[in-house]
């Protein structure tokens, strides 16, 4: 069975989880522990980041390079057209999707975990105690956001990034007017990779991610509740019922502390 090394949380672990369900092809996620588990992670690819894919004796790392290897072995419910001018437009979308969608999503929401108490709340699990849930509620935002300055996520640098993002949304309002999918009538990467990497805009409701509740079908103040954006996130709503598994009591392959490797 394919081995997903991920973080439950990380957009780009949600872009390949995207593609594994709708290829259909069963896979067993190895949650890795930051820091140690990244050691491990290490041991196994030669580098730190999630995710990685693990089919036998072959190891990939990184997101696009999971998807070129899953088309071009297991080539049953293509991602990407033989048409030329629709490959390019698909591998255009996908790699604008990483570098734009995927990195300004990220310092979006660190701007609205700084600036919202109630959606910082929502990351803690349920078993948190309501006297430390409450502590970290109260954090004043301004010291998050000098904490923020200090690791390169000051406020011009969050508001250039939700800047882009709304653009981008608006764009993508615009290219899904009239059609279902980003480039041909039937989904590719590029609509995967589109799904997947906003997630951090908006999470999916429903059981699709090992998720505090609270934080379901809730995202960053400001773009998730704005009603302009709202055929993105009815678009992407409808890729999830269509095309993404719902975890089924528990996420596969559970969730070690620790990578084991053979």
């Amino acid at each position: 069975m394919l081995e997903l090394y991920q973080f439950e949380l990380s957009h780009y672990s949600e872009k390949v989880r995207f593609i594994l369900d709708y290829k259909g092809l069963a896979y067993r996620k190895f949650e890795v522990t930051p820091g140690v588990g990244q050691i491990d992670l290490y041991r196994m690819s030669g580098q730190r980041q999630v995710p990685v894919l693990k089919d036998g004796s072959q190891v990939i790392a990184d997101s696009t390079a999971i998807a070129e290897y899953l088309e071009r072995q297991y080539p049953d419910r293509p991602l990407i057209s033989t048409d030329p001018k629709l490959r390019g437009l698909t591998l255009l979308i996908e790699q604008w999707a990483d570098e734009s969608i995927g990195l300004n999503a990220r310092k979006t929401l660190v701007g609205a975990l700084n600036q919202s108490q109630s959606f910082r709340t929502a990351f803690l699990p349920s078993s948190v105690p309501d006297v430390v849930r409450n502590l970290i509620g109260a954090v004043p935002n301004e010291f998050l956001s000098v904490l923020g300055q200090g690791v390169g996520f000051g406020a011009d640098t969050i508001k250039t990034a939700t800047e882009a993002i709304k653009r981008d949304l608006a764009s993508l309002c615009f290219l899904l007017y009239d059609q279902p999918y980003l480039v041909t009538d039937h989904p590719t990467l590029a609509d995967f990779a589109v799904a997947g990497l906003s997630m951090y805009l908006k999470f999916p409701g429903g059981d699709y991610l090992d998720i505090p509740a609270a934080l379901k079908d809730k995202g960053v103040p400001g773009i998730a509740d704005v009603g302009i954006f709202e055929p993105f996130f009815s678009w992407r709503d409808r890729l999830y019922a269509d095309y993404r598994k719902p975890l089924l009591g528990a996420p596969a392959g559970g969730s070690p502390n620790t990578i084991n490797i053979e």
